[in-house]
């Protein structure tokens, strides 16, 4: 992989992770609109079916194998639950922890899944151990997060006072 490849590459990873907390911001709106986050997840869920299949048909993006999906192990079907577990709990928990509180903590809740899976090797990921430097920087991570956290109660402590 070359090097202006390689630092694309990355740049396309901040940005899926910089449009996170938009997408969440957003949601928790509608979710109060709507009367209920649950609501919301699902208009999140439809407006990207509806993004989507444009681009797909634009693509001409191939049909699936039927024997695959027929013969596809159920774990590989988890990953719409997981995305409902989370467009749901960020509608939640936005408005409550803010949007850079609720980010840091998914961010930490993911780098430390993300260890663990990597350790082990599941879901046909590369296997790499943990070592102490990768276990440094998720506590490193998670100090940040609790600094992110906490530093805005300190602010309001400070400006009650003064």
């Amino acid at each position: 992989m070359s090097t202006l490849h390689g630092v694309g590459l990355l740049l396309l990873a901040v940005i899926a992770g910089a449009v996170v907390p938009f997408q969440s911001a957003i949601n928790a709106n509608l979710g109060r609109g709507l009367g209920h986050p649950l609501w919301a997840t699902l208009a999140s869920l439809l407006v990207s079916i509806l993004v989507l299949l444009p681009i797909m048909l634009a693509l001409r993006v191939p049909l699936p194998s039927m024997a695959f999906i027929s013969r596809a192990p159920l774990w590989m079907w988890a990953g719409g639950a997981f995305g409902v577990c989370f467009i749901s709990l960020a509608l939640v928990l936005l408005p409550k922890l803010g949007a850079s509180g609720f980010m840091a903590l998914a961010l930490a809740g993911q780098v430390v899944a993300s260890l663990v899976l990597d350790h082990f090797g599941w879901f046909g990921l590369v296997q790499r151990q943990v070592s102490l430097p990768r276990v440094l920087g998720v506590v490193m991570l998670i100090a940040g997060v609790i600094l992110i956290q906490f530093s805005g109660a300190h602010d309001k402590a400070l400006a009650t006072v003064g």
